[in-house]
């Protein structure tokens, strides 16, 4: 009896592994790796195409996404996905959305414009210049997409956040709108220096946040939108906030938070 007991114990523990590693991604997620000759490296690249793609001649907007692995399906991701897929699913989106896989031991050195003393990094522009020059030509080539910038959006939270509003100030031509969630400016603080020396800032931005995220988290989005303010007249309004009360530094918060980001900016 205690055999069999072990055995069941041992079979129901091999069962629960294997459930945990399915994957969750959707029907319309597909997976390719391509070289990145600018970070010397391999990337994956997760792909989301809207269910009446194969059925439609039209073209659709794009949304590049950082941190590839937590955006789609929980067998990749560190702590609990975004469900991107099922959302715009449910949405019926007319949007295809790139996930990028982040560096993972180079994550910080890829995602951040600068220097920081303490942690490193300062390799955005390589990563920038992989997206621009390398993906996203191949995305325009394979799928039919809208290639200009009011159709071509930028994503991403934390360290992503950073490197999203990044990509506004340096590749204004490319990105006109950005998602820019929990912004990790405090690792490079220089981004608000640069955001006074950018003569016009004409992209659309979504900020998201908590107000229990680190402490300076609220008094530097509040600071970025100031000086955003100052190159943009009043009447237009391409930039929101939304502060979640209670709201932490985690997959929670941004992925509940999508969904809103998405329509703001796709409106």
């Amino acid at each position: 009896m205690k055999k069999v007991l072990l055995f069941l114990f041992v079979f129901i523990c091999f069962f629960n592994v294997l459930k945990a590693q399915e994957s969750t991604a959707s029907k319309q997620i597909s997976t390719f790796a391509m070289d990145a000759p600018q970070l010397k490296t391999t990337k994956i690249i997760w792909l989301y195409l809207p269910k009446n793609y194969a059925t439609s001649n039209k073209k659709y907007p794009v949304i590049y996404l950082h941190d590839g692995q937590n955006l789609f399906d929980s067998k990749t991701s560190y702590s609990g996905e975004w469900n991107i897929d099922e959302k715009l699913d449910s949405l019926n989106a007319q949007v295809i959305a790139v996930g990028i896989e982040h560096g993972n031991e180079k994550r910080i050195e890829e995602l951040s414009p600068f220097k920081n003393e303490k942690y490193g990094g300062g390799n955005a522009d390589n990563y920038l210049e992989f997206i621009v020059k390398t993906l996203k030509p191949r995305i325009d080539k394979l799928y039919r997409t809208k290639t200009n910038a009011s159709q071509t959006t930028i994503m991403g939270s934390s360290l992503g956040g950073l490197v999203s509003y990044y990509a506004l100030l340096k590749y204004p031509d490319v990105f006109g709108k950005a998602g820019v969630f929990s912004p990790a400016f405090w690792f490079n603080p220089e981004i608000f220096e640069l955001t006074k020396k950018t003569k016009k800032l004409k992209s659309k931005i979504y900020f998201l946040y908590g107000d229990s995220e680190v402490e300076n988290m609220v008094p530097n989005i509040k600071k970025m939108k100031h000086l955003i303010a100052e190159k943009r007249c009043e009447c237009l309004i391409l930039s929101k906030e939304t502060m979640v009360p209670g709201g932490k530094h985690n997959e929670k918060l941004w992925r509940d938070g999508f969904v809103k980001a998405f329509l703001w900016l796709e409106n």
